[in-house]
Protein backbone atom coordinates (compact mmCIF):
# COMPACT_ATOMS: atom_id res chain seq x y z
CA UNK A 1 0.00 0.00 0.00
CA UNK A 2 1.52 3.58 -0.93
CA UNK A 3 0.26 7.07 -0.65
CA UNK A 4 -0.61 8.21 -4.43
CA UNK A 5 -0.68 11.97 -4.63
CA UNK A 6 -2.63 13.64 -7.66
CA UNK A 7 -1.88 17.36 -8.70
CA UNK A 8 -5.28 18.10 -10.81
CA UNK A 9 -5.28 21.08 -13.31
CA UNK A 10 -2.55 20.03 -16.32
CA UNK A 11 -2.10 16.39 -14.29
CA UNK A 12 -5.64 14.44 -14.14
CA UNK A 13 -7.52 17.31 -16.03
CA UNK A 14 -6.45 19.01 -19.73
CA UNK A 15 -5.96 22.15 -18.94
CA UNK A 16 -7.30 24.80 -15.76
CA UNK A 17 -10.32 24.09 -14.28
CA UNK A 18 -10.20 27.23 -12.06
CA UNK A 19 -10.98 29.87 -15.27
CA UNK A 20 -13.04 27.27 -16.57
CA UNK A 21 -15.14 27.21 -13.29
CA UNK A 22 -15.12 30.65 -13.62
CA UNK A 23 -17.08 31.07 -16.75
CA UNK A 24 -19.25 28.16 -16.66
CA UNK A 25 -20.39 29.71 -13.20
CA UNK A 26 -20.53 33.68 -15.28
CA UNK A 27 -22.58 31.54 -18.02
CA UNK A 28 -25.14 30.59 -15.92
CA UNK A 29 -25.82 33.41 -13.60
CA UNK A 30 -25.45 36.17 -16.97
CA UNK A 31 -26.67 39.17 -14.12
CA UNK A 32 -22.99 38.68 -12.68
CA UNK A 33 -21.46 39.86 -15.94
CA UNK A 34 -21.19 43.76 -15.20
CA UNK A 35 -18.88 42.52 -12.28
CA UNK A 36 -16.05 41.62 -14.63
CA UNK A 37 -15.33 45.22 -15.48
CA UNK A 38 -13.79 45.28 -11.62
CA UNK A 39 -11.22 42.36 -12.50
CA UNK A 40 -8.14 44.84 -13.66
CA UNK A 41 -8.26 45.98 -10.13
CA UNK A 42 -7.39 42.56 -8.51
CA UNK A 43 -5.47 41.80 -11.55
CA UNK A 44 -3.46 45.21 -11.45
CA UNK A 45 -2.97 44.59 -7.78
CA UNK A 46 -1.55 41.48 -8.48
CA UNK A 47 1.02 42.42 -11.35
CA UNK A 48 2.03 45.17 -9.14
CA UNK A 49 2.79 42.94 -6.17
CA UNK A 50 0.49 43.41 -3.62
CA UNK A 51 -1.37 40.16 -4.58
CA UNK A 52 0.41 36.78 -4.69
CA UNK A 53 -1.66 33.83 -6.97
CA UNK A 54 -4.19 33.22 -3.87
CA UNK A 55 -5.12 36.52 -3.27
CA UNK A 56 -5.67 36.94 -6.78
CA UNK A 57 -7.69 33.20 -6.68
CA UNK A 58 -9.72 34.98 -4.21
CA UNK A 59 -10.23 38.30 -5.61
CA UNK A 60 -12.15 37.12 -8.20
CA UNK A 61 -14.68 35.17 -7.17
CA UNK A 62 -15.09 37.83 -4.39
CA UNK A 63 -15.74 40.34 -7.55
CA UNK A 64 -17.99 38.29 -9.55
CA UNK A 65 -19.52 35.68 -7.17
CA UNK A 66 -19.74 37.18 -3.72
CA UNK A 67 -23.01 36.83 -1.69
CA UNK A 68 -24.33 34.03 -4.37
CA UNK A 69 -25.85 31.10 -1.89
CA UNK A 70 -24.62 27.68 -1.20
CA UNK A 71 -27.31 26.07 -3.04
CA UNK A 72 -26.20 27.91 -6.05
CA UNK A 73 -22.53 27.13 -5.78
CA UNK A 74 -23.29 23.34 -5.30
CA UNK A 75 -25.63 22.64 -8.17
CA UNK A 76 -22.99 24.37 -10.90
CA UNK A 77 -20.20 22.27 -9.12
CA UNK A 78 -21.97 19.72 -9.56
CA UNK A 79 -22.11 20.37 -12.94
CA UNK A 80 -19.46 21.72 -13.36
CA UNK A 81 -17.48 18.24 -11.76
CA UNK A 82 -19.79 16.06 -13.94
CA UNK A 83 -18.60 17.59 -17.28
CA UNK A 84 -14.70 17.13 -16.12
CA UNK A 85 -15.02 13.71 -14.99
CA UNK A 86 -14.32 11.72 -17.41
CA UNK A 87 -14.47 14.25 -19.85
CA UNK A 88 -11.71 17.16 -19.41
CA UNK A 89 -9.57 13.89 -18.42
CA UNK A 90 -6.61 12.57 -19.74
CA UNK A 91 -7.64 8.56 -20.02
CA UNK A 92 -4.22 7.78 -18.95
CA UNK A 93 -4.53 9.55 -16.41
CA UNK A 94 -7.96 8.22 -15.26
CA UNK A 95 -6.53 4.92 -16.00
CA UNK A 96 -3.09 5.63 -13.28
CA UNK A 97 -5.83 6.67 -10.71
CA UNK A 98 -7.94 3.81 -10.88
CA UNK A 99 -4.92 1.68 -10.91
CA UNK A 100 -3.69 2.83 -7.83
CA UNK A 101 -7.29 2.52 -6.14
CA UNK A 102 -7.40 -1.78 -7.41
CA UNK A 103 -3.92 -1.72 -5.68
CA UNK A 104 -5.59 -0.30 -2.53
CA UNK A 105 -3.32 2.54 -2.33
CA UNK A 106 -4.50 5.42 -0.68
CA UNK A 107 -5.55 8.13 -3.35
CA UNK A 108 -4.81 11.79 -2.41
CA UNK A 109 -6.27 14.44 -5.12
CA UNK A 110 -4.04 17.32 -4.17
CA UNK A 111 -4.77 20.70 -5.62
CA UNK A 112 -4.29 24.75 -5.09
CA UNK A 113 -8.06 25.08 -7.17
CA UNK A 114 -10.97 26.05 -4.69
CA UNK A 115 -12.55 23.15 -2.80
CA UNK A 116 -15.87 25.25 -4.55
CA UNK A 117 -15.71 22.07 -7.25
CA UNK A 118 -12.63 19.87 -6.44
CA UNK A 119 -13.97 18.06 -3.43
CA UNK A 120 -17.30 17.52 -6.20
CA UNK A 121 -14.53 15.77 -8.65
CA UNK A 122 -12.44 14.22 -6.24
CA UNK A 123 -15.64 12.79 -5.12
CA UNK A 124 -16.11 11.45 -8.69
CA UNK A 125 -12.79 10.30 -9.15
CA UNK A 126 -13.06 7.83 -5.86
CA UNK A 127 -10.31 9.36 -4.01
CA UNK A 128 -9.88 8.71 -0.65
CA UNK A 129 -8.89 12.62 0.63
CA UNK A 130 -9.15 15.53 -1.57
CA UNK A 131 -7.03 18.75 -0.62
CA UNK A 132 -7.60 21.72 -2.17
CA UNK A 133 -7.58 25.30 -1.28
CA UNK A 134 -9.94 26.81 0.56
CA UNK A 135 -12.87 29.53 0.16
CA UNK A 136 -14.86 31.92 2.56
CA UNK A 137 -18.51 31.80 2.96
CA UNK A 138 -20.65 34.48 5.01
CA UNK A 139 -23.11 32.06 6.46
CA UNK A 140 -24.75 31.04 3.43
CA UNK A 141 -23.38 33.40 1.23
CA UNK A 142 -20.03 33.21 -0.19
CA UNK A 143 -17.51 35.65 0.54
CA UNK A 144 -15.05 34.45 -2.23
CA UNK A 145 -11.61 35.06 -0.44
CA UNK A 146 -9.77 32.24 0.90
CA UNK A 147 -10.32 30.59 4.24
CA UNK A 148 -6.98 29.25 4.04
CA UNK A 149 -3.20 28.56 2.51
CA UNK A 150 -3.30 28.20 -1.59
CA UNK A 151 -2.15 24.92 -1.69
CA UNK A 152 0.46 25.30 -3.99
CA UNK A 153 4.54 25.36 -3.68
CA UNK A 154 6.28 25.03 -0.49
CA UNK A 155 1.96 24.37 0.72
CA UNK A 156 1.75 20.98 -0.80
CA UNK A 157 5.12 19.61 0.67
CA UNK A 158 3.51 21.23 4.57
CA UNK A 159 0.52 19.12 3.31
CA UNK A 160 2.78 16.25 2.29
CA UNK A 161 4.48 16.28 5.55
CA UNK A 162 0.83 15.64 7.59
CA UNK A 163 -0.36 12.91 4.99
CA UNK A 164 2.69 11.01 6.02
CA UNK A 165 2.37 11.70 9.53
CA UNK A 166 -1.56 10.30 8.83
CA UNK A 167 -0.15 7.27 7.23
CA UNK A 168 3.16 6.16 8.80
CA UNK A 169 5.33 3.77 6.89
CA UNK A 170 4.00 4.34 3.88
CA UNK A 171 5.74 5.50 0.51
CA UNK A 172 4.92 8.20 -1.56
CA UNK A 173 3.98 8.50 -5.49
CA UNK A 174 3.39 12.24 -6.84
CA UNK A 175 2.12 13.45 -9.94
CA UNK A 176 2.44 16.53 -11.47
CA UNK A 177 2.96 18.51 -14.23
CA UNK A 178 4.30 21.75 -13.51
CA UNK A 179 8.04 23.83 -11.70
CA UNK A 180 5.30 24.24 -8.42
CA UNK A 181 4.73 20.41 -8.04
CA UNK A 182 8.37 20.10 -7.69
CA UNK A 183 8.85 21.36 -4.19
CA UNK A 184 6.87 18.41 -2.54
CA UNK A 185 7.90 16.06 -5.68
CA UNK A 186 11.29 15.93 -4.28
CA UNK A 187 10.28 14.84 -0.83
CA UNK A 188 8.78 11.56 -2.37
CA UNK A 189 10.35 8.29 -2.58
CA UNK A 190 8.61 8.02 -5.98
CA UNK A 191 7.61 11.22 -8.82
CA UNK A 192 6.00 11.52 -12.09
CA UNK A 193 6.21 14.48 -14.09
CA UNK A 194 3.52 14.39 -16.73
CA UNK A 195 3.95 15.70 -20.10
CA UNK A 196 7.28 17.60 -20.15
CA UNK A 197 8.35 19.26 -23.00
CA UNK A 198 11.63 18.51 -24.37
CA UNK A 199 13.55 21.26 -22.99
CA UNK A 200 12.23 21.37 -19.53
CA UNK A 201 12.26 17.35 -19.14
CA UNK A 202 16.35 17.38 -19.94
CA UNK A 203 16.29 20.60 -17.52
CA UNK A 204 14.87 18.94 -15.03
CA UNK A 205 16.43 14.94 -15.39
CA UNK A 206 19.55 17.20 -14.32
CA UNK A 207 18.09 19.03 -11.04
CA UNK A 208 15.79 16.01 -10.25
CA UNK A 209 18.06 12.77 -11.71
CA UNK A 210 14.95 10.16 -9.83
CA UNK A 211 12.05 12.07 -11.43
CA UNK A 212 9.80 9.77 -13.99
CA UNK A 213 8.27 11.53 -17.04
CA UNK A 214 5.04 10.03 -18.91
CA UNK A 215 3.30 11.28 -21.59
CA UNK A 216 -0.36 11.03 -21.15
CA UNK A 217 -3.40 10.82 -23.97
Amino acid sequence: MRLALFDLDGTLTRGDTYRWFVWQLLAGHPSRWPRALLLPIPVIAFAMGRLDRGGLKGAILRTLFAGMSRQQIAAAARAFAARVVPGRLFPDALNALRSHLTAGDHVVVLSASPDLYVLEIGRLLGAHETICTPVRWDGERLDGRLAGPNHRDREKTRVLATLRAAHRGLQVIAYGNSEADLDHMRHCEEAVFVNAGKALKERLRTDLPTLRFVQWQ
